[in-house]
């Protein structure tokens, strides 16, 4: 989606005044390089108590562990969440085989296979490419997915016993793979939806050795890249900067 909102990232930074003027009045668009151990609402909230601006959203979630882009809607802007979650996503990604998680990342309990047969690159690289294309995705049990109205990671948190429902969902492409036994990293291109923790997941199922995120970072969403996003410690010392003048 092509978005004319005014945009605060790392070329405008220096016009912060003109853009928080129009957060408030016609609504703005700050592209985010969110940090490790953040949530994205602990982002939107930061922001929204650093510009005043009252009315601040994210257009698509990013998981505690993972860094990277957030698009981050302010005032008028997030009326244009909608569309911008539609966006196709693009994220390099680091995978362990050999282990299953509860929460598919490193985050959750770790349990290693035992007897696990190591395999060749040519067999994990195939296994790998089998999931270009359009696929039927489960979510993670801890995700932000809503089942009969109560967030997944709600219910996986309470010990609730549920089955998420699987969804399509379109892997365009998986680039820059490098694989050095028990590490895969690769580059995936896929549209709004899409979790990356299933696909580590259902890679080591397909492996029979099991398989979990140890690193994950989104690199674009749509037409924003994450090497033009700031640092909320950046926002910070530029809004402190202007008061103090």
């Amino acid at each position: 989606m092509t978005n004319d909102r005014p945009l605060l990232d790392r070329t405008s930074l220096g016009n912060l005044d003109k853009w928080l003027e129009l957060a408030q009045t016609d609504g703005a668009i700050a592209l985010i390089d969110k940090e490790t151990d953040w949530t994205s609402f602990d982002c939107v909230a930061k922001l929204r108590n650093l510009t005043r601006v009252k009315r601040v959203g994210h257009a698509g979630t990013l998981d505690p562990l993972a860094t990277g882009l957030l698009v981050v809607c302010f005032g008028k802007a997030t009326k244009d969440i909608a569309f911008l979650q539609d966006d196709d996503k693009v994220y390099d990604v680091e995978v362990k085989l050999g282990a299953t998680s509860t929460t598919d990342d490193s985050a959750g309990e770790i349990t290693d296979v035992q007897n696990v047969h190591q395999h060749t690159d040519a067999e994990v690289l195939a296994a790998l490419l089998s999931f270009k294309g359009a696929i039927d995705q489960t979510p993670p049990a801890y995700s932000a997915v809503k089942h009969q109205g109560k967030r997944q990671y709600d219910l996986a948190r309470e010990g609730k016993e549920f089955t998420p429902k699987t969804r399509q969902v379109t892997i365009h492409s998986i680039s820059n793979i490098v694989i050095t036994w028990p590490i895969l990293s690769c580059t995936i291109h896929c549209t709004k939806g899409t979790y990356i923790r299933s696909i580590a997941r259902d890679l080591g199922s397909r492996l029979g050795c099991g398989g979990y995120v140890t690193g994950l970072r989104r690199t674009k969403s749509g037409g924003f890249d994450v090497e033009h996003a700031l640092r909320i410690g950046e926002v910070l010392q530029a809004i402190t900067s202007k008061a103090a003048v």
